[in-house]
């Protein structure tokens, strides 16, 4: 039974992971793009970081040229992710790889109309563009590879939240930067990160750490079995009555990483089309990780 069900669920994922794969891919090369537009217009010339592998190029720009750099991390991202996390997760990761360092090379000479001595002016425009592109590639529902990937595997084998490793990750990255550049950038930093995040919620539908799926649906089982065996997370189903029609009905709750919203969500709507669900931000989860281990291990069992 237990077979037959994950099969059922794999089966659903395939069909989510496949569904609108060439609007997908075009929504990452163009978050691809504003970035790299972003990244040479704001960031690298005016020593500006807030994380990921374009900032480590920045740091490290007047010893190696930043594409090298970013190609470098995409490809040991790469590879580590094949090591890791399988040939499926490495795939999936493998044009955004690729693109990104390209890009990065095809809009060097790019300059936008921002007045260039104000600094302020400049980390704001910037970080507004770097939101944007995250929010169209996090719709996309696929990786841009490079420090993401890392992230994950972190996530995945050190049995760790997402938001903590990136927070890691992100810390030692600036920090670096302000011990290269003066502890001014760290402060610029903080504005960028938190105007990015700003900018990248509201592309992508509120993005917290994590989303929280209330689920009505006929298909409790098929639903609960998809979110468990393919997503990893665990499930709480609640007891509840219609409020109209008086009937008992169970409601599913489950908390899903922002990075799997688009799985979540496409999956429930595979499995049950007429389902109902509400999602929610959750700024908070305690629990989670330990709730998920104890999961796995059963499954395993």
């Amino acid at each position: 039974m237990f077979f037959r069900k994950k099969k059922e669920s794999d089966n659903v994922l395939h069909i989510i992971e496949n569904k609108d794969l060439l609007k997908r891919y075009v929504m990452l090369i163009i978050g691809l793009l504003i970035y790299s537009i972003a990244y040479n217009a704001f960031f690298v010339n005016n020593n500006l970081i807030f994380g990921g592998s374009s900032s480590v190029a920045t740091i490290l720009k007047d010893y190696i040229a930043p594409p090298i750099t970013i190609m470098f991390i995409s490809i040991v991202a790469l590879l580590l992710s094949f090591i890791f996390l399988g040939k499926k997760s490495a795939t999936d990761t493998l044009v955004g790889s690729f693109m990104f360092p390209l890009l990065v090379v095809l809009t060097s000479n790019v300059s936008l109309p921002i007045p260039k001595d104000d600094m302020m002016l400049v980390a704001i425009c910037g970080a507004v563009l770097i939101g944007l592109a995250n929010g169209i590639m996090g719709r996309s529902g696929l990786g841009s590879g490079g420090l993401d990937s890392i992230v994950h595997i972190f996530e995945v084998k050190l049995k760790i939240s997402s938001g903590k490793a990136f927070m890691f990750v992100n810390a030692l990255i600036v920090i670096a930067g302000g011990y290269k550049f003066g502890w001014r950038v760290l402060l610029y930093a903080l504005i960028i990160l938190y105007i990015i995040s700003i900018v990248q919620d509201k592309v992508v539908m509120s993005i917290s750490m994590n989303k929280t799926f209330f689920i009505v649906t006929n298909k409790v089982e098929e639903v609960k079995d998809y979110i468990m065996t393919n997503l990893s997370r665990g499930v709480t189903v609640l007891e509840a009555k219609g409020g109209f029609s008086e009937h008992d009905q169970e409601v599913i709750m489950a908390v899903i990483p922002t990075m799997e919203y688009f799985k979540a969500k496409e999956g429930i709507l595979e499995i049950d089309p007429k389902a109902f669900f509400t999602i929610t931000d959750s700024y908070q989860v305690f629990g989670q990780d330990s709730h998920r281990r104890k999961k796995r291990k059963d499954v395993e069992k």
